[in-house]
């Protein structure tokens, strides 16, 4: 009973990732806006599930504020970026900031600024590091040309390392990598992992001519570092709030931080990497 239950999970795990993947990588495909459409739904569904994980009797982050903040600071980077304005239109996230701040004077809460913390917090952990991950698409800037390999070729070194880590620990996994904060993480399902992402790095050499083999490499071990604190922070975060997963939209996965989170630890620094030593 234990073992069908196991292989429907697995199985279920398999064919959500692949659907997923199919969409993400159509979106990207589909051109700057069906890139800029993923980023806005991840970043939606993100906060939303943030938010609700700390909403409790007390303490109330308020989503529809911190949301339209959040959107408006991807779509404006997006616009930036894609050479449709110039930086001034980011100034509009100013009002939208402090409009936060005086809508909560006025709801009678009672602990208003654990309610601004958690807002700004979600916003904080989430909508920027995929403004981040926005922004690499459309490296070097001034140049408006958005580089949909880049971008492919980050989400198959991701998959490539978590697909590792999680089948590489289940078969061979015994020693615990961080017992405390992810019990089920091993040294070898992480060595697996790095494997694999490293795999993934040389075939992304063989397939994007603008980005050489070192680069690729960099950016793998960028994403095996600070993806696995990414990770490990996430689960610091549900083990604080006494929850599994942090959402259930995903079958087999979780919700939409348990899939992301090792993007959401690594894109800024696969950003300043690039902005600093590739292709910024």
């Amino acid at each position: 009973m234990i073992l069908n239950q196991g292989l429907k999970s697995a199985i279920q795990r398999v064919i959500t990732g692949i659907l997923l993947a199919g969409i993400m990588i159509g979106s990207v495909l589909m051109g700057a806006y069906g890139f800029l459409l993923l980023i806005l739904a991840v970043n939606v569904l993100g906060l939303r599930e943030f938010y609700q994980l700390f909403r409790s009797e007390t303490i109330y982050p308020r989503v529809f504020s911190g949301i339209i903040l959040a959107s408006a600071l991807v779509f404006t980077s997006f616009l930036v970026v894609n050479g449709i304005t110039d930086l001034r239109v980011l100034l509009i996230l100013i009002p939208l900031s402090f409009s936060i701040y005086v809508i909560e004077l006025y709801l009678k809460a009672e602990n208003p600024f654990l309610n601004l913390a958690i807002t700004f917090l979600g916003i904080l952990c989430i909508s920027l590091p995929l403004s981040f991950f926005l922004l690499i698409a459309f490296l070097p800037f001034g140049s408006v040309i958005y580089h949909a390999e880049i971008i492919i070729g980050i989400f198959i070194i991701l998959w490539a390392g978590d697909s590792g880590a999680f089948f590489f620990g289940k078969l061979f996994g015994k020693r615990r990598l961080f017992h405390r904060i992810s019990p089920n993480k091993t040294w070898e399902g992480s060595l697996g992992g790095a494997v694999s992402a490293l795999t993934a790095s040389y075939i992304m050499d063989l397939l994007d001519p603008v980005h050489c083999l070192q680069e690729w490499i960099i950016m793998a071990v960028i994403i095996m570092i600070t993806g696995t604190y990414g990770d490990f922070i996430k689960s610091l975060m549900k083990r604080s709030l006494h929850v599994k997963d942090s959402g259930t939209i995903l079958p087999g996965h979780g919700g939409i931080l348990d899939r992301f989170d090792t993007l959401l630890g690594s894109a800024p620094f696969i950003f300043g990497y690039l902005i600093l030593y590739g292709h910024g």
